[in-house]
């Protein structure tokens, strides 16, 4: 599909493209939809093989981010940036910080229409040096910033999965039921610490052995290979490293009640939301669940306040319990439920 075929198909709004020869800096901003407000999006730089890899990814990426800021009831749009970054750019040295100033002067000439921060391939340091001249950036390291965004996205994946469970089982505790956490990176792990101190039991699997062995001797999990983690005979399967792990190749190996976890883009097609439904699993839309780091910027933006943060994050239950509802009444899969409450708010 060509570029603006795709475009068209996401009801794109504007891309801009940057290219500045004396530092290297190749650059698009994708402003995927305003009506709402300003768009908040992170910057993701990376090797990109090809300038139609970077666009194709930074579309897709610029509509999530609306969708999570619609359902979420946040007055912003959704946006998002990418960088193709060159073989060399080191962290801390003079060539960098010149490269994201460029960058900066980029953004700043959007005028406030895009609210960048750290993704991929950034840091807050960087955030610090896009700061130093532009106002227009969110999760830096300054003093009213918002900080590490990683505790408020594992509080509200906890809190859907909390949502997840009064649903499919009309509890309101965790207390014994066995999660399966697929990845434990500082959002993993933090969701793993949350649920052990609920009382459920936990397996876990990661890339990194130490991460597993660190989640054995703090919460008592048990670890299983990365490939083994689909089979694990759990309540609860929670996704939290990569994409696309909802695929023909693993939907069948599921042996759970709910699926609700921290990654991105879970499912590898949105018909998977549909064979999830099938099968008797409730799925929990990620976009919706893993709002809290959004949610948490977002609070930034109009002057940081870590108890609303809180707040406002807590409120996922509400919102995943009205995928959930409506999904059972439209008998409808939730991604696609969810889908549709996002665009009556967008485009009613």
């Amino acid at each position: 599909m060509d570029v603006m075929t795709y475009a068209e198909q996401l009801r794109f709004g504007e891309i801009h493209l940057v290219s500045d020869e004396k530092t290297g800096l190749k650059g698009i901003v994708a402003l995927h939809n305003l009506k709402l407000g300003p768009a908040i999006g992170g910057c993701r730089c990376i090797p990109y093989p090809s300038t139609d890899a970077a666009m194709y990814d930074v579309m897709r990426l610029a509509r999530g981010m609306t969708y999570k800021a619609a359902i979420s009831k946040l007055p912003h749009g959704g946006g998002k940036s990418v960088i193709m970054r060159p073989p060399v750019l080191e962290h801390g040295s003079e060539a960098r910080q010149r490269f994201f100033e460029r960058f900066a002067d980029f953004i700043d000439s959007l005028g406030g229409h895009y609210l960048v921060a750290e993704d991929s391939g950034t840091t807050i340091a960087d955030m610090d040096t896009i700061r130093s001249r532009t106002p227009h950036v969110l999760g830096s390291g300054a003093s009213d910033a918002s900080g590490d965004p990683s505790p408020f996205t594992a509080l509200g994946v906890r809190r859907g999965i909390q949502a997840a469970v009064k649903f499919r089982y009309g509890r309101d505790d965790m207390d014994g039921l066995h999660v399966a956490i697929q990845g434990l990176g500082n959002v993993g792990h933090h969701l793993a610490r949350e649920l052990h101190d609920l009382g459920a039991r936990l397996t876990v699997t990661d890339v990194r052995p130490e991460a597993i062995a660190r989640a054995k001797a703090e919460f008592g999990a048990v670890g299983v290979a990365p490939e083994a983690i689909y089979a694990v005979d759990a309540d609860i399967f929670a996704p939290c490293a990569l994409g696309a792990v909802i695929n023909d190749d693993t939907i069948d190996q599921l042996k759970v009640d709910i699926v609700a976890g921290a990654s991105n883009n879970q499912l590898a097609e949105d018909r998977h939301g549909l064979g999830l439904k099938e099968r008797g699993i409730l799925y929990a839309p990620d976009y919706a669940i893993n709002a809290g780091g959004l949610i948490n910027v977002a609070c930034e933006f109009e002057g940081y306040d870590a108890n609303k943060s809180l707040q406002l994050t807590a409120q996922i239950y509400d919102t995943m319990l009205a995928i959930f509802d409506r999904a059972q009444t439209d008998a409808a899969p939730t991604n696609v439920i969810a889908d549709r409450i996002v665009e009556e708010i967008i485009y009613a």
